[in-house]
């Protein structure tokens, strides 16, 4: 009996190992994918990063989860230039678009919303405390829109409303004709709905819709596959779907039961995102059920 114990506490112990060490190298496994000459999207486990090289410096957004993808997003881009990270944008403030930072040189510039700084301070805080975190977080920070201008580079950042949460920025980089939309837009996925962090279904639609008026090709995503603006419409009309369906069944009367079972995204063809499975059909409704309710 012992001896069967032993045996099959090893074989935990080595499917353990595995799993582990798997995860170790997929975390500092980072693919680079080109949108420009100068534009760069990195993916990872964890949010889209954009890249953009310049003749004075790189520009980073968004850094995902781990320092351990920090450390290989600064490796990856040594590949590509040998030019030093002079800025890093926060498009908001989850871990897999932040926890990244601390990789980089303190005393980079780190530019954010005031709201975005107000929910790492509050919401991260046990994260950003100590150096070297505390040494990374934004402090550059703005309400509504930012204009940089690097190496000849036009980039301009602006906050267009409420949505994701009530912070997102959008990189708008001008040069590249392409827009870096944070998690204001999920490309293939279901997406987070922080209503405690200020988001809003209702108002993501005309959020999107100051978006759309920007002259671009290119879409970056917070999560799924480098989009354009058709992909970007088609996300705007899922979220307008997910708001008018839902507020139509709690008009009749109906339960967030009914709403769940009575709201059909099918023709989307959403996924659920492998590190998220909780992010569904059922969790988007039960978002627009709440806020539509007052969070009955």
């Amino acid at each position: 009996m012992l001896r069967k114990i032993l045996i099959g506490l090893g074989v935990v112990v080595f499917a353990l190992v595995i799993v582990g060490s798997w995860v170790w190298w997929r975390l500092g496994h980072i693919d680079v994918q080109k949108v420009t000459d100068d534009l760069y999207m990195m993916t990872g486990i964890g949010g889209n990063v954009g890249v953009l090289l310049t003749k004075e410096g790189v520009v980073v957004v968004d850094t995902m989860t781990f320092v351990r993808q920090g450390d290989a997003i600064r490796a990856r881009i040594d590949e590509l230039t040998d030019k030093p990270v002079v800025a890093i944008i926060n498009t908001h403030y989850h871990r897999d678009h932040t926890h990244g930072n601390p990789a980089f040189a303190p005393g980079t510039k780190v530019v954010s919303t005031d709201k975005t700084l107000e929910h790492l301070r509050q919401r991260d805080a046990d994260f950003w405390r100590n150096p070297p975190a505390s040494e990374l977080m934004p402090n550059d920070t703005f309400i509504d829109a930012r204009d940089m201008t690097l190496g000849g580079k036009t980039i301009r950042l602006f906050h267009p409303g409420r949505g994701h949460t009530d912070g997102d920025l959008v990189v708008d980089f001008v040069d590249e004709r392409t827009l870096h939309c944070g998690d204001l837009f999920f490309n293939g996925h279901y997406p987070n709905i922080d209503l405690e962090a200020g988001g809003s279904v209702q108002e993501w639609d005309a959020t999107l819709s100051k978006v759309l008026e920007r002259d671009f090709d290119h879409a970056i995503p917070g999560h799924g596959d480098l989009s354009d603006r058709a992909g970007l419409v088609q996300f705007q009309e899922f979220m307008r779907t997910l708001w008018n369906d839902t507020k139509a069944v709690i008009d009749r009367g109906g339960t967030l039961a009914d709403a769940q079972k009575q709201v059909d995204l099918s023709r989307f063809g959403l996924t659920k995102m492998f590190f998220a499975p909780s992010l569904n059909q059922d969790f988007v409704v039960q978002r627009a059920y709440q806020e539509a309710t007052g969070g009955k």
